[in-house]
């Protein structure tokens, strides 16, 4: 049996397993109970009427670049409705809070066949974009079978995901050619795909480059910035297990030479602020959650730890320099994106482990528009350097600035391949 035929079958006898998966994801939080049937393909709400645009946007990362996407084709097209889905719950969060007029969410179902087609059956979307780097196989191969026109957007082949699906050549290539434009991030990644069966496949860059800033609360903006005054601080942003240790141990050694320093810990999933506030409770630091009624540092707050959702632009804007996540992690790393603090004018500064988004940190550090910092013992001393010698601090936040600015035309590229297809796309087709 072939591989794609064992797949469908497989996947078909899994109804069980898959159920059970979803009980037990939604009992431990990560999952919406009440939506729970998004999941298996049964949607929440009707089709809207008229033309119909399915963007599939993973996770957080993807749903960011898919919303610069959104934005530019409704504008593009009056009388086009957009479905986004995504598979977590901050992702669904995000987005449902910054989703404009005609734009609406789902959680994606999972690649259950029977579940594809309850999905597929009652949106019939008009085109489908899906944004980045997954690929489930009877999505793909139901969307090629109803002949729905379809790109792969922002797309990327990390070298392990390469090597995986090399042993699946030719599945890999069904899949892939179900895509009419292939539109990579990099050249390495363009050349993954070719090699793995890929017909048109071009290179438009990250997404992600144009991106809006992260926005802020004015009045939380305000009430932050007249609080910290001149207080010297720094950003650890979307940080996960192992560096908020790593922030309490460096603000340890910084503070015999900056006694009013504040470190900003910013994690990537807040509902661990708790735990995290826990773990550095043996540290002789003040640490301070900000929570819900978005509780400001006091004076003499060493360790402020921002467990809310949505407010990584207000501390960009607050903080000079920013420490980018998930790249000292204890999880291996992977790095999450320098753009956004770039954006913002931030010294962006990181760790080696930053293979997820490894071509625009080393696109960034050769144009000195962020500081790689390879081994965690030298994150103390640089901090040092850019907080007591501002010439220095100014530097690198101006290269990062225009580094940033210089990079917001991507989307031009991406929405010019877009068009043709949603220009081509009829007014009232697969109306109610």
């Amino acid at each position: 049996m072939e591989t794609l035929s064992l797949y469908c079958y497989l996947t078909r006898k899994s109804s069980p397993l898959l159920n059970r998966l979803l009980n037990h994801r939604a009992q431990n939080g990560k999952e919406n109970p009440e939506r729970l049937q998004e999941r298996r393909g049964i949607p929440s709400q009707p089709r809207p009427e008229g033309l119909l645009c399915w963007i599939h946007a993973a996770s957080v990362g993807e749903a960011q670049s898919a919303l610069i996407l959104i934005h530019t084709l409704l504008r593009h097209r009056l009388d086009l409705k957009i479905l986004i889905t995504s598979g977590t719950l901050t992702s669904s969060r995000m987005l449902e809070k910054n989703l404009p007029e005609r734009a609406f969410h789902q959680f994606y179902p999972l690649d259950h066949p029977e579940w594809v087609c309850n999905f597929l059956d009652h949106w019939r979307p008009d085109c489908t974009l899906w944004m980045e780097s997954e690929l489930w196989p009877n999505m793909l191969s139901e969307i090629s079978a109803r002949k729905i026109p379809a790109l792969l957007i922002n797309a990327r082949m990390s070298e392990t995901s390469f090597k995986r699906w090399r042993l699946f050549k030719r599945t890999i290539s069904r899949l892939l050619n179900v895509f009419s434009d292939i539109l990579c991030q990099t050249e390495r990644d363009a050349l993954n795909f070719i090699k793995l069966g890929a017909l048109t496949v071009q290179v438009t860059d990250n997404l992600k480059y144009s991106a809006q800033p992260l926005g802020a609360e004015d009045t939380d903006l305000k009430s932050m910035s007249g609080v910290l005054g001149s207080r010297p601080c720094w950003v650890y942003a979307s940080t996960h297990k192992g560096e908020e240790l790593l922030a309490a141990q460096t603000h340890e050694i910084l503070k015999n030479a900056l006694p009013d320093l504040l470190t900003i810990i910013v994690p990537r999933h807040p509902e661990r602020g708790s735990s995290i506030l826990q773990d550095l409770s043996s540290f002789a630091l003040k640490a301070q959650l900000r929570g819900v009624q978005k509780t400001l540092p006091s004076y003499d707050t060493d360790l402020y730890i921002v467990d809310t959702l949505g407010e990584l632009g207000l501390f960009y804007r607050v903080a000079p320099i920013a420490v980018i996540g998930r790249s000292f992690s204890d999880d291996g790393g992977g790095g999450h994106n320098p753009i956004e603090a770039a954006q913002l004018g931030c010294a962006v500064l990181h760790g080696p482990y930053v293979q997820n988004l490894q071509e625009i940190f080393d696109e960034m550090d050769r144009a000195e528009a962020s500081i790689l910092i390879d081994q965690k013992e030298k994150l103390p001393q640089t901090l040092l350097r850019l907080l007591t010698q501002p010439q220095d601090l100014h530097t690198y936040q101006k290269t990062a600035l225009e580094f940033a600015r210089a990079k917001e035309h991507v989307i031009d590229r991406v929405s010019h391949v877009v068009f043709k297809i949603i220009d081509t796309l009829p007014t009232a087709k697969n109306t109610q």
